[in-house]
């Protein structure tokens, strides 16, 4: 029985080994030979083989080739990937091909996944070097935001893609992302660059079928002995680019690959978090997994004599909807997700909208991580540095985080300490994890004016005879914890290496 027309598939011997190479995206040109590794080009009705492609490495993703699902109301199977490199981490651009054989690419970054289709410029794309990072550029009338501008390299691929970087060949990427939520990405890849355009999507709204079996219950962690100490070492998340060793500490660098040598590096006093890595909890209708932990510090670099204040920022792991971040500073609980979208904000203003709501400028610090424990999906570094600014309306948070080469924007809200300790099944010890949502001007609505001013006033002196008297030796003990400023990093959420997707 032939094939409808819109399930043609050009199938055809592979150049090097002779196994069967298949096309069904009329947009492919290229195909990696399952069996052999060639790199195998298509002209018309001609194979030719081109060189070898280096071998895939195990991303533990649940999706695989010949997967399928539905976009838009139009049915896809998924039929190449390609995976990418950058400074700041990994990530993978699978090939999806429609009934019509036309194609789109979904983009996985670390539990983030998004969906576009390539966008024709009407006008010649600047080079990579035009855009600023943080400046905000239009596209076909519509404002964006220069979120990322990195040089990053094909490490692998696999099956049938439409376009085939030069294997280990860096080239220029600049994402570009809106209020609304649109990526627009141009790769620097060819002559013309590639211009893609798509939206975040979860998973579970694709209807995929065919996914991975079982992946993470067959899969054994990765060991191996502390480069330090020799205490075993297991990784846990697929693609943990830092983890720190329970014994002694260290914080090891994993991006060479655990079979490389292992950078590590000595970390100071060990702070244990109130919230014990691999704890489980629910938080807003998602079950997560505490995966990592760091206690960062900040300060307003434009201040001589500026105070130090800190906050421990907690990382929250789900298999299907990626990474969040659980907060905790001197202001109270929050937990922040990165956003795809880039909200409208002007360099120098007060405030900042997204999706409908305007948020007004709160703190702006320069924040550094002074300690680490668990496992990251960036490589996380003592004393490694972000820009930050932080915006609030009532209990919805927005943050944004820059560094050279990416802006970052993270959304939450507030949570209080009573949600904090049933999230997690701390009851027993959750006077430990109360902060300010508990203090008396928590619930100020039900006092009279007279008797907030008095509380106020007696605030006031109590801090300022506290000042006078308190000093504090920083080589005995963390200052940062203990800073009369609260901390601006209560809406938290550091994201690097999650930035292209």
């Amino acid at each position: 029985m032939a094939e409808p027309d819109n399930q043609r598939v050009y199938r055809a011997p592979c150049p090097g080994c002779g196994a069967p190479v298949e096309f069904r995206g009329a947009q492919s040109a290229f195909a990696v030979c399952s069996y052999c590794q060639s790199t195998v080009v298509r002209q018309g009705d001609v194979l030719s083989r081109v060189g070898k492609m280096a071998e895939l490495f195990d991303d533990h993703s649940p999706l695989q080739l010949q997967a399928s699902g539905v976009w838009e109301g139009r049915s896809f199977t998924l039929v190449g990937r390609l995976q990418f490199k950058s400074a700041s981490g990994t990530w993978t651009e699978w090939n999806a091909v429609f009934d019509d054989a036309s194609n789109a690419t979904l983009g996985e970054d670390n539990g983030s996944y998004v969906f576009s289709r390539a966008a024709p410029m009407a006008r010649a794309v600047p080079e990579a070097a035009r855009f600023r990072v943080g400046a905000t550029t239009a596209v076909g009338g519509k404002s964006f935001s220069v979120a990322a501008s990195d040089q990053v390299a094909l490490l692998s691929a696999q099956g049938e893609v439409p376009r085939l970087p030069a294997l280990g060949q860096p080239f220029a990427v600049v994402e570009l992302r809106s209020a609304d939520g649109e990526v627009l990405s141009i790769e620097y890849d060819g002559e013309p660059p590639s211009v893609s355009r798509g939206r975040a999507v979860l998973l579970e709204t694709l209807q995929l079928t065919g996914l991975r079996e079982e992946l993470v219950k067959e899969e054994r962690g990765r060991e191996f002995a502390c480069p330090h100490c020799g205490a075993p070492i297991e990784v846990t998340l697929a693609n943990s680019k830092s983890i720190t060793c329970r014994s002694c500490h260290s914080l090891i660098d994993l991006a060479s690959g655990t079979g490389a040598e292992l950078k590590h590096a000595l970390q100071g006093e060990f702070i244990k978090p109130l919230i014990a890595l691999g704890t489980v909890g629910q938080l807003q209708g998602t079950h997560w997994q505490v995966v990592g932990f760091q206690h960062r510090t900040g300060h307003d670099p434009q201040e001589e004599d500026a105070e130090h204040f800190g906050w421990d920022e907690y990382l929250l792991f789900n298999a299907k909807r990626g990474f969040t971040f659980l907060v905790d500073s001197e202001e109270g609980w929050s937990v922040v997700k990165p956003v795809t979208g880039a909200p409208a904000w002007t360099p120098g203003a007060r405030t900042a909208s997204y999706l409908s709501t305007t948020y007004a400028l709160a703190y702006s610090y320069e924040a550094e991580t002074t300690y680490v424990a668990g496992e990251f999906y960036w490589r996380v570094e003592r004393g490694q540095k972000t820009f930050n600014r932080d915006f609030a309306k009532g209990a919805s948070l927005l943050s944004m985080e820059q560094t050279p080469t990416e802006v970052t924007w993270s959304s939450g809200s507030k949570l209080s300490s009573d949600q904090v300790a049933a999230a997690f099944k701390m009851e027993d010890r959750k006077d430990l994890l109360k902060r300010t949502d508990a203090s008396p001007l928590s619930n100020a609505s039900g006092m009279g004016c007279g008797t907030v001013i008095f509380v106020l006033v007696v605030i006031v002196l109590f801090l300022a005879l506290t000042r006078s008297c308190t000093s504090c030796d920083p080589a005995r003990e963390d200052c940062s914890r203990s800073s009369g400023r609260s901390s601006g990093g209560s809406f938290g959420g550091y994201s690097s290496g999650g930035g292209h997707k």
